[in-house]
């Protein structure tokens, strides 16, 4: 048998191939499944001990000589086979296509940006949050709409977490762990239980904006905003404040920004009003901040909150909500 061993040995070492069937023939014998190496493992087995000391180094050297002479002449075919003549090397290189910042992410920046220069903080939180957390420490009531299933994502194995219906929660949490003065934004993803249309989706991505602290007034939010919307929209931006209704903030008011499309005189981006709304706030009501074990007798502060893809919407004048999850590299090109 070592004289067997000996011969394929020899065998492989001389072996040449000049085309791909020669090197297939050579890999069938020695490499393929049922190869010769592996009948005479099988052999080996049955070998008397005083043979296997010599026999199984030969066999060793057999299979390892077979792999890399396999190796050897698939590269000389391979490299044969390809003539220089063939590839210009003065031809230009080929790129492949560059990719684009996604304009959600793009208008986030950019809200951040204006923020943290009026000495924002940026905070983040979890999207999947209890009921503490996303409802009652905000002052909801137990009988809000809110709370429903019809608008609320609940799980299922615990109806106390929820996928947050908005980036509040955070504000929530940062007020148990710090102390005033606050002053953060809470950029993020939530989720509402609405159908998706051209003006809603099921999920969707938020700012919202929290200042704590003593002697805090209405005048310090709206000087914070209209800072915020000449810096998004242009210095020529005016913004009104319009009375509304939210359980975290008493009083609360809706703002508007003048149509910076057509500078107030009504098109379709502002509905023939001349404004246009870009968010929510009100002064922090003073349960919420107890609910957190802030002292609302010594402290007070306001809120706001926008939609990303409401901004996003505005300043690049589009007019469906679902462009921005479509992935549609056609529109996503453009920015």
């Amino acid at each position: 048998m070592l004289d067997k061993v000996k011969s394929f040995i020899s065998e492989v070492e001389n072996a040449t191939a000049n085309t791909e069937e020669e090197i297939e023939s050579f890999r069938l014998k020695f490499v393929g499944r049922n190869n010769v190496v592996n009948e005479l493992f099988e052999q080996f087995k049955q070998v008397p001990s005083e043979q296997k000391r010599e026999l199984g180094p030969a066999l060793n050297k057999l299979k390892n000589l077979a792999q890399t002479k396999l190796k050897e002449l698939s590269e000389s075919v391979g490299f044969s086979s390809t003539s220089s003549a063939e590839v210009d090397v003065t031809l230009p290189g080929a790129f492949g296509s560059e990719g684009s910042i996604h304009p959600i992410s793009q208008t986030r920046s950019r809200i951040i940006e204006i923020f943290e220069r009026q000495g924002f903080n940026v905070e983040d939180g979890p999207e999947i949050d209890n009921d503490w957390n996303n409802f009652t420490a905000l002052n909801f009531p137990e009988n809000h709409p809110a709370r429903e299933m019809q608008d609320t994502y609940f799980i299922e194995k615990n109806p106390d977490m929820l996928l947050r219906t908005h980036t509040s929660n955070v504000q929530i949490r940062l007020m148990n762990k710090k102390k005033p003065p606050i002053r953060a934004i809470m950029p993020g993803r939530v989720f509402r239980n609405e159908a998706i249309s051209a003006r809603a989706h099921c999920f969707f991505h938020q700012v919202e904006g929290l200042v704590v602290g003593e002697n805090i007034s209405f005048k310090d939010l709206k000087n914070t905003l209209y800072h915020f919307s000449k810096e998004m929209f242009g210095k020529q931006t005016k913004i009104r404040l319009r009375p509304s209704y939210f359980p975290f903030t008493e009083p609360s008011a809706e703002i508007d920004i003048s149509c910076f499309i057509c500078g107030g005189s009504g098109c379709k981006i502002c509905k023939q009003t001349g404004w246009v709304e870009i968010a929510g706030s009100g002064m922090v009501d003073p349960n919420v901040l107890e609910n957190c074990g802030i002292d609302s007798t010594k402290y007070s502060g306001f809120a706001f909150g926008m939609g990303i893809e409401r901004v996003t919407m505005l300043k690049y004048q589009l007019d469906d909500l679902r462009l921005f999850s479509e992935n549609d590299v056609r529109f996503l090109k453009q920015f």
